[in-house]
């Protein structure tokens, strides 16, 4: 039998809960913007942290960011710009810089592990948000796999929220945040303040992120029959209950 799919309204949060944005790359959190934005006006306390660097997705040609640490610095700019207009306070984002190979992907080693550990030790999430973990994506599965070991060690009960991208083979959502035009114009304003991926978007896709991802989002809609025009899917999974 076919899930139904269930509206975030429907979602029990408690006021002050914190709710964790782990984010694989800067952004990930930009992907989810308005199932956050609501998520915050219910009392939840958005945190973010960004896992890695993401010096990959900056092309060579995109300005003078020629070393991996420049385009680093770069992404989190873009990301503390988009987090700012999101309206999330600067203290409540946090830059991991975990370990990466030479190709950009996260490295599943213990440096990292142990850094995973502390940062969920520390904030005792309730709910993590982060790309699904059946994905083409290195960095992505790599992830959640590292988050889901630590907060087994930890023993946290947590909800995850594992949202549908681009990258996402497949999913059996749970949950969806429906929206129209107006919210779509501001979660595209969100996703152009990450300036290198929309040009580089631009440059090997002719068009930009905010289309990318907003369309992304209209088929998602459309895939699952949802009777609105763009959808943030999410798959809840529940650990240590």
């Amino acid at each position: 039998m076919k899930k139904k799919i269930i509206t975030f309204s429907g979602f029990a949060v408690r006021n002050g809960a914190t709710v964790a944005v782990l984010a694989p790359h800067p952004d990930d959190f930009d992907a989810i913007a308005v199932t956050l934005k609501r998520l915050a006006c219910k009392g939840a306390n958005i945190i973010l942290a960004v896992m890695t660097g993401g010096a990959s997705g900056v092309e060579d040609s995109f300005g003078s960011f020629t070393s991996d640490t420049d385009k680093a610095q770069l992404r989190e700019a873009e990301q503390l710009d988009s987090c700012r207009l999101f309206g999330l306070a600067d203290d409540a984002v946090t830059f991991l810089r975990l370990a990466e190979a030479d190709n950009g992907n996260l490295l599943a080693n213990r440096y990292n592990q142990l850094i995973i550990e502390k940062y969920l030790k520390d904030i005792k999430p309730e709910v993590i948000f982060m790309p699904h973990g059946n994905d083409t994506n290195a960095t992505h599965r790599a992830s959640l796999i590292m988050v889901k070991r630590a907060v087994a060690k930890l023993h946290i009960r947590v909800n995850f929220m594992l949202n549908m991208d681009p990258k996402t083979i497949a999913i059996e959502p749970d949950y969806s945040s429906g929206f129209e035009d107006d919210e779509a114009k501001w979660k595209g304003a969100l996703l152009r303040c990450h300036k290198s991926q929309h040009q580089r978007n631009l440059n090997t896709r002719q068009h930009g992120f905010d289309y990318r991802i907003l369309e992304f989002n209209r088929q998602g809609a459309t895939k699952f029959k949802l009777p609105v025009t763009y959808a943030e899917l999410f798959e809840l999974e529940v650990v240590n209950e």
